[in-house]
């Protein structure tokens, strides 16, 4: 729930110095560490997801207020889990971001290697299942039943596109204007934003789409859905990047 820091300089260079957000890995801490901040993190963030979503078909029948509490839990979870992982492993919480900054890191820039993000995916994908039985746990729910909840149609994963497209856009764009301290609040903002003008109410995440199949609550979706989901969320990556290329074009020196 993006793009790498740009490289510190000698005087920027201490561990308090550095607070990557989203797609800003720190190389100094251990990779245990960081593998850890991603699973507990994604955890806590699909917790957070399921668990409003929960509370709040408990205390409203109306589907209005439902989404609202559940974006608006979102909007604030979120943008504290990253900043209280960002500085360890970059708070991806997310594979689409975490392979967006590997591809980066393949042509020039900086990012996550490929050893690293073999890590950090499966540990996102463990800690998002891992949120959603914590979730049913709290509230009384069965541990693991699949969700019924169908997502499948054509505008629905028209919805995934645009959502994890404009994340992708947003995180990276920060990153290369040299805005990414305002992550937390751009990045939460975002997602709180496209729970209402996406169709699919913005998953926009491989892990949490997972994640959230384990349980047939508000924020489910139904096993048959998920790999349509992921699939357009990938797609929507690849165009993320390439609208960053576009729009953040950098100017070629002059001959």
């Amino acid at each position: 729930m993006t793009a790498a820091e740009a490289v510190p300089t000698a005087e920027s260079a201490t561990p308090a110095a550095v607070a990557p957000a989203p797609g800003a890995t720190s190389p100094r801490n251990p990779l245990v560490a960081r593998a850890a901040a991603e699973l507990i993190g994604t955890a806590l963030l699909v917790a957070v997801v399921v668990g409003s979503g929960i509370q709040a078909t408990n205390l409203s029948h109306d589907v209005g207020v439902q989404l609202l509490a559940n974006s608006l839990a979102t909007v604030f979870g979120l943008g504290v889990l990253i900043l209280l992982f960002g500085p360890v492993s970059g708070a991806h919480f997310n594979p689409v971001v975490t392979l967006a900054e590997w591809w980066t890191a393949r042509h020039g820039g900086a990012g996550v290697t490929l050893r690293e993000a073999v890590v950090y995916v499966p540990a996102q994908v463990v800690g998002a299942i891992a949120g959603a039985i914590l979730a049913d746990a709290m509230f009384g729910e069965p541990l693991v039943k699949w969700s019924t909840h169908d997502r499948s149609a054509g505008h629905l994963l028209l919805g995934e596109v645009v959502a994890t497209a404009g994340l992708i856009l947003l995180v990276f764009g920060l990153a290369r204007a040299d805005r990414l301290q305002f992550a937390p609040v751009a990045v939460a903002s975002y997602i709180g934003a496209a729970y209402w003008f996406t169709s699919s109410t913005s998953f926009a995440n491989p892990a949490v789409t997972i994640g959230r199949a384990f349980t047939d609550t508000f924020a489910g979706i139904a096993p048959g859905s998920v790999l349509g989901f992921i699939g357009m969320q990938l797609v929507g990556g690849v165009l993320g990047l390439a609208l960053v290329g576009l729009v953040f074009m950098r100017a070629r020196p002059a001959a």
